[in-house]
């Protein structure tokens, strides 16, 4: 059974960083692009980042470009997302997501989903 964890959510001031983590189980890790998704309260989920399952390949939203890296330790079964220069919009739940191939990593069509972590910025 496949179970994909996300923790380091949390209450964080405006201009802060914050970095999430994903730990997957029962796939082969490796095999698996791991995105990112997050979903604002009232708003439709959107792609943050995606990272190829070398770790050589990653993709961004482009509004999010500077402030998010994505990265990936496989030996640890673990994607992580850093966040910087966190501002209140980026409020919301992050979901990590797991799916075979690279290409179309933007769109939501992932094999696997968390449960999300909260994420909220105060100004």
């Amino acid at each position: 059974q496949v179970q994909l964890v996300e923790s380091g959510g949390g209450l964080m001031q405006a201009g802060g960083s914050l970095r999430l983590s994903c730990g997957a189980s029962g796939l082969t890790f490796t095999s698996y692009t791991m995105g990112w998704f997050r979903q604002a309260p009232e708003k439709e989920r959107e792609f943050v980042a995606a990272i190829s399952g070398s770790g050589s390949l990653t993709s961004y939203a482009d509004s999010l470009k500077g402030r998010f890296t994505i990265s990936r330790d496989n030996a640890k079964n673990t994607a992580y997302l850093q966040m910087g220069s966190l501002k209140p919009e980026d409020t919301a739940v992050y979901y990590c997501a797991a799916r075979r191939s690279f290409y179309g990593s933007k769109r939501p069509d992932y094999d696997y989903w968390g449960r999300g972590t909260q994420v909220t910025v105060s100004s």
